[in-house]
């Protein structure tokens, strides 16, 4: 069952005081939902209130405009709210299909389409790239593939200097890996561990050249409308998209303003996506059975993967994964972006998703995603 709780008369008078208040400040409980929604499943109703209290507080300690969160458990989305405002200005509040940017959880997504054409027989993840991506040049320390690139291991560096605030607009996956592909390897291929979104604009590159499609259109037709996640689109800048968030970010007094322009086309598969929390429910639901992916496929791509050495990255092909501290293993990736911060994990054992998304930059969730995962697993 959805439980999308409607404002309480308190919220409403809460609310009207603020949308006529001079000043902004961050509405502790600003939830707005139309009436006729579902009530809140009495199973899950003193998780609710407790997990409610944290985002509560979370956004009240750092000045958070908007939340999306959303809970899922044995494949049915338990609890569902939004918090605060996607546009301060205009006063108009967070909804469950509020398109916020989801940051590096693209990644995540972008691994469902490496498994769709591994099963497809189409992408040997341990051929080298050029097998699929010609263009991209050979280095000079040794051979990567793409199982290294999608793990961190193949030495591509990540941003420099101010990258992350680009402005300028790539027409086509080709296009955005000119920004590094002269570039020359950090280290040997799998000797070391080294975070680079732009391993996986080589990624989305490897799925065009797998499919013989552009990457944007190989993830709407064979992920995204499969799976029904009509709310996660690209984060392209000029069209018109409903519903899109606007973005902010805080000064060095911890002030809110609007952040930055930036054209994320660099990055699709990096992290130029958007979405919503509830999107990512259906997508971590999906993960967790066997209709889209086989099970072999998805543990191929939790599975995290060692350096030359032998050391545990805890990263697979686009998951991290971890225990959370009753030692329950979880998947999930977390997402920062220019205007927004996200929280996606997966408990499997216990088939829990968890998704929580800011309309901020450099939210600090700490461990908020998997405490209000163990509420619903209480």
């Amino acid at each position: 069952m959805i439980t999308r709780r409607t404002p309480s008369l308190l919220t409403l008078t809460l609310l009207l005081a603020l949308v006529l208040a001079p000043a902004f400040v961050p509405p502790a409980s600003a939830q707005h939902y139309p009436a006729d929604l579902p009530a809140l499943d009495e199973r899950y109703e003193a998780a609710a209130t407790r997990a409610h209290a944290l985002i509560d507080s979370m956004m009240a300690d750092q000045n958070i405009p908007g939340v999306q969160v959303a809970v899922s458990v044995a494949g049915a989305t338990a609890w569902s709210e939004g918090f605060g405002w996607a546009d301060v200005e205009q006063r108009v509040p967070v909804w469950p299909y509020t398109r916020m940017r989801i940051g590096s959880v693209s990644k995540t997504i972008t691994s469902a389409a490496l498994g769709k054409l591994m099963e497809a027989g189409r992408l040997d993840l341990d051929l080298p790239v050029q097998e699929y991506v010609p263009y991209f040049p050979e280095k000079e320390k040794d051979t990567i593939t793409t199982r290294l690139v999608a793990g961190h291991l193949a030495g591509i560096r990540h941003y420099r200097g101010d990258e992350f605030m680009s402005d300028e607009h790539y027409p086509t996956v080709r296009e955005g890996i000119t920004i590094f592909r002269e570039d020359t390897l950090l280290f040997e291929p799998g000797s070391d561990y080294s975070y680079s979104s732009y391993g996986w604009n080589l990624v989305s590159a490897v799925i065009e050249g797998a499919s013989g499609r552009p990457y944007l259109d190989y993830m709407r037709s064979e992920v995204l409308d499969p799976l029904g996640m009509q709310q996660t689109v690209a984060d392209y800048t000029t069209p018109i998209i409903h519903h899109r968030t606007a973005y902010y970010a805080q000064n060095e007094e911890g002030q809110l303003q609007n952040a930055p322009y930036v054209d994320n086309s660099y990055k699709w598969a990096g992290g130029g996506y958007l979405g919503t929390a509830e999107d990512l429910l259906i997508f971590g639901q999906a993960m967790m059975g066997d209709r889209f992916l086989t099970r072999t496929t998805v543990e191929e791509l939790w599975r995290p993967m060692q350096t030359s050495d032998g050391e545990s990255t805890g990263y697979g092909i686009g998951w991290s994964s971890g225990e959370d501290e009753q030692g329950r293993p979880w998947v999930g990736h977390s997402g920062g972006s220019v205007g927004g911060t996200t929280q996606f994990v997966v408990f499997p054992e216990q088939q829990v998703v968890v998704a929580i998304i800011a309309n901020m930059g450099g939210v600090g969730y700490g461990d908020i995603h998997r405490r209000i995962a163990a509420l619903f697993m209480e």
